[in-house]
């Protein structure tokens, strides 16, 4: 959808892009003066594999000082973006035919990566009526002797959707019966939370020990260009991705860490009124969107995202032509109403579509005048 959106607007087309999942703002200033005082000093040689030992040490600064969790900077693997560290995860966790158990609507790389790891996966559909959260007889529904994993994200990509700490403890109430089982937690999204803080499932001490916790700095920080990223997880877990980590890329870029211990070590003023312009569009947003008739809904408690349903537009059609599923209604706004959105079926969920509010609210209140548009011309 990004390259359709780009072919239009190299045509003169003005399109509203709302397909990215990246932030709009700038990088915070004082983090780019310390990647210029990087390569002022210097520091343009290869890093080590898992990062300088000042940045996990930041790193795990952070987590005890964010998230009350206890890491030793040696827990610590740096990666060229979070989602090495989820590849790396599951590149040294998985054996062939292990299963990955994934709520869906998840990343679309999610199930990309247990595919390439040889394992296997098995998806619980979340719906919207529980916010596209599942439930704890859910998650012990699909667990079979191959489950080796659980991954999810909170706030999520696609939905929004935040787990609160009482929903997690439910959840790990049945890992506490299945100790075999590892967690992946997705947690890039924790700074742009709307409900009043972020909740690990690793704060949970019953599984502590089998969790591997993934965050980085794009979202929060506005890095995304940056590429940086990161996993805490138990030593041999840690280890074993230094080792995977140094056969295939080695350590992430030295001018990008230094600028990654400056923006951990800068405070949270930057970070917290980009969550608060985020929270803003977002109630924009949710009041166009749920003018239009037949567009489902919900407000989402995190990220920047939309995940309405759709499918009541199925069917319908236009011009002679009918549209059939999300990819025809992503397809077709923006081609006529020049708004580029993303098909749910990406995501594991057929009926939606995922709009993106990473835009200001001049360009989010005219793509909203568009879609209605476009979509009360179907017939």
């Amino acid at each position: 959808m990004a390259k359709l959106g780009r072919e239009l607007s190299a045509k003169g087309i003005n399109v509203i892009n709302l397909s990215f999942g990246e932030p709009d703002f700038h990088t915070p200033q004082f983090i780019k003066d310390a990647a210029a005082e990087a390569m002022a000093n210097n520091f343009t040689y290869y890093t080590p594999v898992s990062g300088y030992p000042d940045l996990r040490k930041a790193i795990a600064d952070k987590l005890k000082r964010e998230n009350n969790l206890d890491y030793n900077f040696d827990q610590i693997v740096v990666s060229t973006g979070a989602k090495q560290a989820l590849a790396n995860a599951l590149m040294v966790m998985l054996n062939p035919g292990d299963e990955v158990i994934i709520p869906t609507p998840y990343w679309v790389s999610y199930s990309e990566m247990v595919k390439l790891a040889e394992g296997e996966s098995v998806y619980i559909n979340a719906t919207a009526e529980n916010n596209f959260k599942i439930t704890a007889q859910e998650l012990e529904a699909a667990i079979t002797p191959k489950t080796k994993m659980f991954m999810f994200s909170s706030p999520c990509n696609p939905t929004g959707s935040v787990y609160s700490r009482e929903e997690l403890a439910s959840l790990v109430k049945v890992f506490e019966k299945y100790p075999n089982i590892y967690i992946l937690s997705d947690e890039i999204y924790e700074h742009i939370n709307f409900i009043g803080g972020h909740v690990s499932i690793a704060e949970f001490p019953s599984v502590k020990d089998r969790c591997i916790v993934v965050n980085g700095f794009s979202k929060a920080y506005a890095m995304t260009g940056w590429r940086i990223g990161y996993l805490a997880a138990p030593k041999e877990i840690s280890d074993a991705a230094d080792k995977l980590q140094g056969q295939i890329t080695s350590g992430t870029c030295s001018i990008t860490q230094k600028a990654g211990v400056a923006a951990l070590n800068g405070g949270l003023k930057e970070v917290h009124e980009m969550r608060d312009a985020f929270l803003k569009r977002r109630g924009i947003v949710h009041e166009l969107l749920s003018q239009i008739e037949g567009v489902k809904v919900n407000l989402p408690d995190g990220a920047f995202y939309f995940f309405p349903d759709v499918s009541s537009f199925f069917g319908k059609s236009v011009d002679g032509k009918t549209l059939n599923n999300a990819e025809d209604i992503s397809l077709y706004l923006l081609n006529t109403a020049h708004v580029s959105t993303v098909t749910g079926e990406a995501f594991g969920n057929e009926k939606c579509i995922r709009i993106s509010y990473a835009a200001s609210e001049d360009e989010l209140r005219e793509a909203c005048k568009r879609i209605a548009n476009a979509l009360n011309n179907l017939k």
